[in-house]
């Protein structure tokens, strides 16, 4: 019994964290970016980059003169996107490269490939994600949410920072911009249960995969600043946002979503401006370790800044993706 009030738990959290969200924003407008400097010269990596959020993101960092590497899991998809943003901002560097998020061995074959190419690395954008899909697992045997969504971005990141740190400079940092969720604020994390196989929700393994990477953020820049690193980590809270990360909402709720969406949902551009606006602005030069919601800083959860898990979650994840611990 109280392993399926545990399941009930994890759904009300999130859906009412879910209407907090819509009502700020049927109140407040969305952020607005400012003009951002040009980036030229400067390498970016974008998951999950050939639609939605991600695409806008590649698409307008793009636009200030980045060379962007779109990584995803669908190759025709990532080819059409690289294709669609060509044509329409002309003479650009941008490309997909394949990789899987759901796979270690795929993760550390994409970083394998993008070191060969001796590229130098200045913002790294971990945009991608699943919710509320049914029970699976990953290829290595890891829920679905929390391999995807945390584990394959943790690896990736870990794997990448020596460029991240060889490419940033004290007085221009490298970036790596962390998507997480409102729905953090209603998450639960088990170090005992991280797979939820005592009790499987889908709202409440979404919940833990958005509060582990805000921990995973906080733990790292703190890392960085400790080893003086030119590297800046801050997590981006996009709203709720019309794309296709809802069509696994229950029909109960696709119903109520379908009328409001237009009214109360952000578009896809709207979603994406507080990412890039992490990603470029000089007003956050030098600053990391932020949770930015709408453009602007702001409180995460009091369990996202307890350090004594975000420690432990670390050296848990340390283990389960095969890392020495720093």
């Amino acid at each position: 019994m109280w392993r399926f009030l545990l399941c009930i738990l994890g759904f009300i959290r999130l859906y009412l964290d879910g209407v907090k969200v819509l009502l700020y924003q049927l109140f407040n407008k969305s952020f607005i970016l400012p003009d951002l400097p040009k980036q030229n010269g400067k390498v970016a990596i974008v998951t999950g980059g050939t639609r939605g959020m991600g695409y806008e993101i590649s698409r307008h960092l793009v636009s200030l003169g980045m060379h962007v590497v779109i990584a995803g899991n669908e190759e025709e998809e990532g080819l059409a996107a690289v294709k669609k943003i060509q044509n329409e901002l002309n003479l650009v560097k941008v490309e997909f490269m394949y990789m899987d998020l759901a796979s270690l061995t795929s993760v550390r074959q994409f970083v394998q490939r993008f070191k060969t190419r001796g590229l130098p690395l200045h913002v790294l954008v971990n945009n991608a994600g699943i919710m509320l899909v049914p029970e699976r697992s990953t290829e290595d045997g890891f829920e679905l949410h929390f391999g995807l969504n945390y584990l394959g971005h943790f690896l990736l990141t870990n794997l990448l920072l020596d460029v991240l740190r060889t490419s940033g400079k004290p007085e221009k940092c490298s970036r790596i911009v962390i998507m997480s969720s409102a729905t953090h604020y209603g998450g639960r994390l088990s170090l005992d249960d991280l797979q939820g196989r005592m009790c499987y929700s889908a709202h409440g393994a979404y919940a833990q995969s958005k509060l582990a990477l805000l921990l995973f953020s906080y733990h790292l820049q703190d890392q960085l600043w400790a080893r003086g690193d030119p590297v800046m980590v801050n997590a981006v809270d996009p709203g709720m946002v019309d794309t296709a990360l809802y069509d696994n909402l229950c029909s109960p709720a696709q119903l109520a979503k379908k009328p409001f969406a237009k009214l109360l949902f952000r578009t896809p551009a709207e979603g994406a401006s507080t990412a890039i606006y992490a990603a470029a602005a000089s007003e956050l030069e030098g600053i990391g370790g932020l949770y930015l919601y709408n453009g602007r800083k702001t409180e995460s959860s009091a369990i996202s800044y307890d350090e004594r898990l975000q420690t432990r979650l670390w050296k848990e994840s340390c283990a389960l993706v095969g890392l020495q611990q720093a």
